[in-house]
């Protein structure tokens, strides 16, 4: 399954690949809008995702090029909106035949949720499994505490998304997270999923407000034992 991403922010596409990329989608990335056009038909997308924020003045053209050719269902659009998007521009995109508008800070779990529910219709009923991420709530019995590799300060907060292939992470104090940088290796997190407490490596994937982070390994049969949870003890997001 291949994801056409008109991106130009490398941070923007480092949140919205790890929110796709484990829903089984190849990503093919393009930073002009043109060559996006000029490679539709080489790519054949099952969804695209353009960023409005990055590309304010042709985000409608690429647009009203895929809707003459392919249909909603067909293809799912998704526009990138930042804080500055007018209702205007909003309902022009609706018009135009676009799917959905997510924030593309990608911040809040709603806002996540809206991306991945938007994309998942193109996804095989048997791929669908690999989608489930899990939110923060009440029978989610999630933790999480990470060791400065560094200093060796606690880091404590709170986990608002978990797959079996990473966390988004809200930290108590931003400050704490200082000189820990993109890729680096953390040896030492502890999460607890329901009952167990596991131990798995992370890697820091995304260092925003909320935290993205890999999980790069777990010892012994930790990795079962989380996905075991995630799979049959946490209700999964409502469709």
């Amino acid at each position: 399954m291949k994801l056409l991403l008109v991106i130009g922010s490398d941070d923007t596409f480092d949140r919205v690949s790890y929110y796709t990329t484990a829903m089984g989608f190849d990503l093919i990335r393009y930073r002009y809008i043109l060559k996006s056009m000029d490679n539709l038909d080489a790519v054949d997308p099952q969804g695209i995702i353009i960023s409005a924020h990055d590309f304010p003045w042709h985000w409608k053209v690429l647009l009203q090029f895929v809707r003459s050719e392919r249909t909603k269902e067909d293809c799912p659009i998704i526009i990138l909106k930042g804080i500055q998007f007018p209702l205007e521009a909003a309902a022009k995109a609706f018009y135009l035949g676009a799917n959905g508008l997510v924030m593309e800070t990608l911040d809040d779990p709603r806002e996540i949720k809206r991306l991945q529910d938007l994309l998942r219709g193109s996804i095989p009923v048997q791929e669908q499994y690999r989608v489930r991420r899990y939110f923060e709530d009440p029978w989610n019995r999630f933790g999480f505490v990470l060791s400065h590799p560094m200093n060796k300060l606690l880091i404590t907060g709170r986990v608002t998304c978990i797959s079996v292939a990473g966390i988004s992470f809200y930290p108590d104090c931003m400050v704490s997270m200082k000189d820990i940088g993109v890729n680096r290796e953390l040896p030492d997190c502890s999460l607890r999923a329901g009952k167990s407490v596991l131990s798995p490596v992370c890697k820091l994937i995304y260092p925003g407000r909320v935290l993205i982070l890999e999980f790069l390994s777990f010892p012994d049969n930790e990795k079962a034992m989380l996905e075991a949870y995630l799979q049959g003890r946490a209700p999964p997001i409502k469709e």
